[in-house]
């Protein structure tokens, strides 16, 4: 990803915050100083993520703490559902302890289970309360860009446990986040057990969320979209696409990698049984088998660290989706200022012709007083208030929602830079690993051949 194409990362970089120009224009986005203000504030140098640690808000708010986050087990379990029908399912032991003591006192680790569809929640609640933020995904439910001999099935223990590192990985995301490790919702997940549905739930930010009608509707409708916006909804597309196509190549090399290696198991029954037939050369031909059943089996264990680095490429597969849910509620706060603005011109408009009485477009309104005749000035003068009233109102809540507005570009940019240092760092990182494990691979596969070599050489 490091390698991305040059036009890309060009159109991800945000260009300097400047006001757009009139409110009706579209949102006004914040000056550049706003935003590196806000990403002074941000605790820490990342490090927390690595270690496993997060910062947390305590119950009281009266201050940060560190604490160790993990998820150190997965059970599989039967129980019923809402629909009082029976489920197996798989819950996650997430267990939590405070790295900040003093020195003789005893650690007391707090540990509980959580579903895969209460992580759901909590991220589905956290979208919402956090629009502004590129709210780190969740693991994949079941099993994509698989190689053959992967099983897809989401109770396999190999997909549950990675999927168990995964929700780690999630926990830790949201835990080393400036904003997120704040939220007590949060907090509450990793330390009530009981009743946290019905805490999340009376917040009632199901009834906050964005519509996906609405969220399309204004895509297709908003008239001034901001450029930025408009290209980091390309880039996160492009995102995708090189991502989701790495690792369809991947899983290819994977299935032609495991033939190769299980071929060389042929090698070894091959040798073992003309040692069988040879006394001179037979010592030499059974231990050249054996390094050769050696390397057969081996790749079973590659495969499987390689699992992991693809479970990295998968996380920002789907980082690509958060960064389409910023931009698409930048898409509904603009269409929603736009709305407000074309109704305040109409309003006003309507107040204009009424105290001139001059008519400049077609209304119902005036074609009923053409055909039953004209207000009295007392109603004509009534209409005008009302209007100068609306008018009033629609003025304030313009104002309110530029000022909104400013507020979600200054800390959607801010984040969104925050998100693009890790991006580089994390599959930086990954790729390099990636790459050193296929160079220990293939001198691992040197090192059978010689000393392959070596036990001919010796017959």
């Amino acid at each position: 990803m490091e390698q991305a194409p040059p036009d890309l990362e060009r159109q991800w970089q945000p260009a300097p915050l400047e006001p757009l120009g009139h409110t009706d224009a579209g949102l006004q986005a914040a000056v550049g100083e706003e935003a590196e203000g806000s990403r002074d504030e941000v605790p820490g140098d990342g490090t927390e993520h690595a270690l496993g640690l997060g910062v947390l808000m305590t119950e009281n708010n009266f201050g940060l703490k560190k604490i160790e986050i993990s998820v150190s087990e997965a059970e599989k379990r039967t129980g019923r559902n809402a629909m009082n029908m029976q489920e197996t399912y798989t819950a996650y032991l997430i267990e939590t302890r405070s790295v900040e003591h003093t020195d003789g006192q005893s650690v007391l680790t707090d540990s509980l289970w959580r579903r895969y569809s209460e992580f759901e929640l909590l991220r589905n609640y956290l979208l919402v309360y956090y629009p502004h933020i590129v709210v780190p995904p969740l693991p994949e439910k079941r099993a994509e860009f698989v190689w053959h001999k992967l099983s897809a099935d989401n109770m396999d223990p190999d997909f549950v446990e990675r999927r168990r590192i995964g929700l780690e990985n999630f926990l830790l995301r949201v835990a080393s986040h400036p904003i997120l490790c704040r939220d007590k919702i949060f907090y509450l997940f990793l330390t009530q057990e009981g009743n946290w549905k019905e805490t999340v739930n009376e917040t009632g930010f199901q009834l906050k969320a964005d519509s996906r009608l609405k969220a399309l509707n204004a895509t297709f409708r908003v008239k001034n979209p901001d450029k930025r916006f408009t290209e980091l909804k390309h880039y996160s597309d492009e995102l995708q696409s090189v991502i989701s196509h790495l690792l369809r190549v991947r899983a290819r090399v994977a299935d032609r990698l495991y033939g190769v290696y299980k071929v060389h198991g042929n090698y070894g029954r091959v040798f073992s049984e003309w040692s069988a037939i040879e006394k001179e050369m037979g010592d030499g031909l059974q231990s050249a088998g054996h390094h050769m059943d050696v390397y057969a089996s081996s790749i079973d264990d590659i495969l499987e660290d390689e699992e992991h680095y693809a479970d990295q490429l998968k996380e920002y597969l789907f980082y690509a989706e958060a960064l389409r849910a910023v931009c698409r509620k930048h898409e509904l706060m603009q269409y929603d200022l736009e709305m407000a603005a074309q109704d305040l011109a109409s309003k006003k408009q309507q107040c204009e012709e009424l105290a001139t009485g001059t008519v400049r477009t077609f209304s119902l309104k005036g074609m009923t007083t053409k055909l039953f005749g004209q207000e009295t000035p007392e109603q004509r003068e009534a209409r005008i208030k009302v209007l100068e009233e609306q008018i009033n109102e629609g003025e304030q809540q313009l104002k309110s929602k530029n000022l909104e507005g400013r507020e979600f570009v200054k800390n959607a940019w801010a984040d969104i830079e925050r998100f693009k240092e890790q991006k580089n760092h994390d599959l930086k990182e990954a790729l390099i690993s990636y790459a050193v494990m296929q160079i220990s691979m293939c001198k691992k596969g040197i090192q059978v051949w010689t000393n392959a070599k070596e036990c001919f050489s010796k017959m």
